[in-house]
């Protein structure tokens, strides 16, 4: 029987996930600073940061020098070589990274296929990746866990994946075959979910309590929601899905899938068709639209910009958002003419709840999955510190 720890315990382990979170989160801070911001005292912070660095999750540097006025304060910061695998399987590349615990990708590489993805195939390739940094280049790294940003439902009490329509996987256990791969604790999200959370912490949404995201990617399109600064994943973790909703399209004329659903009609894929690549990563297909003067591709974007549009005064009208962020995909339909795609929103939505409405790019572009998935796998260490032994 395991010892429950006893209150003193309980309320160190709960100081120590603070520090360790506001070094995560905001970067080398101070011990001035974390007194601040924890209302502990200087020799309580002393103590839990020793204990810290004993444990090789931070390290203390030199005091800043610009720090004048005072006593100079030791910069506690997260400690190197501390990192997570974040992967994002998709329908024409697994890409998988290493992410230290303060978001530097430290290393990243995009796996392209001719095929779809197994379970068993992601899991043994990813496996495969860790094992070459491990002998390679990250051999005095020290890996905590991996976290899987997968386009498709996955159920929130167990990872399992329910169902990645683009993947043709249907109740995948794609956390137990990764664990059992990689030796390594595994935590499953979807991808856009995972996206609007590191836009949240880090990027174009930080500090903005009520977002909504759209993730454009090659599945389609999913969504992310920030409530009241919190994730909002619904009853079994399936919000989001703003790819399944139908469409309101004014013009026959701009249908192109009878029936389909908004990412039948705004779709990278078309996007991909329409400037003739068969495949293309984020930055290449945003190159190559930017720099076309085919008239058939400015069609297109407008075709979709404006039935983007429509869907996004929906979200406006639900959810009454002060920012929405769009990411992949549909970052470059937004990029290409981003006040042109807010009016047409107005244009749309009630007025009241355009007040304030800030339409936004991701910041993280391409990475954005990739952090949330580090997020999402760094969370048991964050939460206890010391009760982790990877």
């Amino acid at each position: 029987m395991t010892d429950l720890p006893t209150g003193a315990e309980s309320v160190r382990q709960r100081n120590l996930a603070r520090l360790l979170r506001l070094v995560h989160l905001e970067g080398p801070l101070s011990r001035a600073t974390l007194t601040e911001a924890t209302g502990l005292n200087r020799s309580t912070i002393a103590d839990l940061v020793a204990e810290l660095v004993g444990a090789g999750l931070v390290e203390e540097r030199a005091p800043d020098p610009s720090r004048r006025v005072g006593r100079p304060s030791p910069v506690v910061a997260v400690a190197p070589g501390v990192l997570a695998i974040a992967a994002n399987p998709e329908v024409d590349a697994l890409t998988i990274a290493a992410v230290g615990l303060d978001r530097e990708l430290v290393l990243r590489e995009r796996i392209d296929l001719d095929h779809l993805l197994t379970p068993d195939e992601t899991a043994q390739l990813i496996a495969a990746r860790l094992e070459a940094w491990r002998t390679g280049p990250l051999t005095d790294a020290r890996f905590m866990a991996v976290g899987l940003a997968v386009p498709g439902l996955v159920r929130a009490a167990d990872g399992l994946v329910r169902d990645a329509p683009h993947l043709r996987w249907t109740d995948a256990p794609v956390r137990d075959l990764v664990a059992d791969a990689t030796g390594l604790p595994t935590v499953v999200g979807n991808d856009a979910s995972l996206g609007a959370l590191a836009e949240h912490l880090y990027g174009a949404a930080r500090g903005i309590d009520h977002v909504v995201y759209l993730n454009g990617g090659a599945s389609g399109i999913g969504g992310g929601l920030i409530v009241h600064g919190m994730p909002v994943a619904g009853a079994g973790g399936y919000a989001g899905e703003f790819g399944q909703n139908r469409p309101g399209i004014a013009s026959e004329t701009d249908r192109r899938a009878d029936g389909g659903v908004l990412e039948d009609e705004v779709s990278r894929s078309r996007l991909l068709e329409v400037v003739g690549l068969p495949a293309a990563d984020e930055p290449t297909l945003a190159e190559a639209l930017a720099s076309s003067a085919d008239g058939a591709v400015a069609s297109e974007l407008t075709r979709q910009r404006g039935i983007l549009s429509t869907a996004l005064a929906n979200a406006v009208n639900v959810l009454n958002p002060s920012v929405v962020v769009l990411g992949g995909f549909l970052a470059t339909l937004a990029a290409s003419d981003l006040e042109a795609l807010t009016d047409a929103v107005a244009a749309q939505a009630m007025p009241a709840n355009m007040e304030g409405l800030d339409i936004r790019v991701a910041s993280l572009a391409e990475n954005r999955l990739l952090i949330g998935a580090a997020e999402a796998a760094f969370e048991r260490l964050l939460a206890d510190p010391a009760g982790v032994t990877v």
